[in-house]
């Protein structure tokens, strides 16, 4: 995950961007390589860490971890931790994540199609 320093330039023209078009703004909060997956996963329902974790074998726990505090910090996900032993937590969608579902469903359907597509007139 790439930080950007408040003062840049950078920084600057995302925020402007975010304030004026919603579309930037939703794609900045589920626009990351993870975050969008992430949301796919959890749209079935409640998973652990660990079964997420299973779920994308080629992310890190580091990279886990940070993905699911910035979308628990950008409202789309809950951390409940179980007072048991060992502990137990389990990450879901909010509310307003659920309402990602028929983005999500659209978007697959999308890429499945333009896939196809692309696969169909790419000559290599």
């Amino acid at each position: 995950m790439t930080k950007v320093k408040a003062a840049s330039t950078n920084f600057a023209n995302k925020t402007a961007l975010a304030e004026e078009c919603p579309e930037v703004y939703a794609a900045n909060i589920i626009g990351g390589q993870w975050a969008l997956v992430i949301c796919s996963w959890l749209i079935n329902g409640k998973l652990r860490f660990s079964e997420l974790k299973k779920r994308l074998p080629n992310i890190s726990e580091r990279m886990l971890t940070l993905q699911l505090r910035k979308l628990e910090e950008d409202q789309m996900v809950t951390r409940t931790v179980y007072a048991e032993v060992p502990p137990r937590v389990e990450y879901e969608l909010t509310p307003i994540g659920y309402e990602l579902k028929p983005i999500i469903q659209q978007l697959e359907k999308w890429g499945e199609k333009h896939k196809q597509l692309k696969d169909a007139t790419d000559p290599f």
